[in-house]
Parts: structure tokens; C-alpha cells; sequence
């Protein structure tokens, strides 16, 4: 399970790079054998950088958030009106939830979504499904 914190140090001249969770709470995502496997692989490469994907020309920054969507360019498809890197999550989301093997609360969770109905928020809140959310990946 990789723990993403609430917070995150920032990165000197990286907009947005102290904001951590989406929910601004710490989250856990359960990760595949498959996923650990390439990250150990990423590692081999990135060697002692702290980030994952770090940027094309220092590996002190992260990549860029532009720097799937002009892949994605160059093979080809329009960023603006067939796909784009933030499209992943809408369409893991949706095959998710059309799938009817999870609950939406585990599904909702896993895309790390805070529940905006206050009242549910306050029964919820602490509901991680791991073990749902361990399946789905």
C-alpha cells in the first residue's frame, strides 16, 4: 500500500507540487504485484530522485503534467477533443462503476473523491475498502 500524504514539500518553482491528496487527507492506494514490479524498475532508473517521474531535464523536478498529453500528441490523437492524460481517470472511473463489481463508495475512494454530501461525509468518512479496492487494482 503506498501512502500518499496530505501534504507534500513543495518543489521550488513547481506550481501546485505542496498539495499532496486530492482530499487533503493522507490516502492509501493499494498497489498490484505488477505495479511494485515497475516501480522497482522506475527505481533502477531514476535511481536516488524522489519522484517517480521526475522531469526530463532535472531529476529534482517532477515531469511535467504536460508531458503525457503532447505523447499522446505525437502518436497522433487531439488532446482537446479525443483524450487526454486526465481522461485515464474518467475512464478508469466510469469502467469502474459500469463493471457493478465494486461499490461506488470503494470505487469513489480509490479515485480519492471526497463525499460532498455532509451528512454521509460524516458516516463515511473513515471507510477505506481496502480490501475492494485490492481487487481492483
Amino acid at each position: 500500500i503506498w501512502t500518499v500524504p496530505a501534504q507534500r514539500e513543495a518543489v521550488k518553482g513547481v506550481r501546485f507540487s505542496s498539495r499532496g491528496a486530492k482530499m487533503k487527507d493522507e490516502h492509501l492506494v493499494p498497489l498490484s504485484a505488477q505495479a511494485v514490479a515497475l516501480l522497482e524498475q522506475i527505481k533502477e532508473i531514476t535511481g536516488d530522485s524522489v519522484f517517480v517521474f521526475a522531469g526530463a531535464h532535472s531529476m529534482n523536478k517532477p515531469m511535467s503534467e504536460n508531458t503525457i498529453n503532447k505523447a499522446l500528441r505525437v502518436i497522433g490523437y487531439d488532446t482537446k477533443t479525443e483524450v487526454c492524460g486526465h481522461g485515464f481517470r474518467t475512464m478508469a472511473c466510469s469502467a469502474l462503476n459500469e463493471s457493478a463489481l465494486w461499490s461506488k463508495d470503494a470505487i469513489e475512494r480509490q479515485m480519492s473523491h471526497k463525499e460532498r454530501n455532509g451528512v454521509r461525509a460524516a458516516y463515511v468518512h473513515k471507510a477505506e475498502h481496502l480490501e475492494a479496492r485490492m481487487e481492483m487494482m
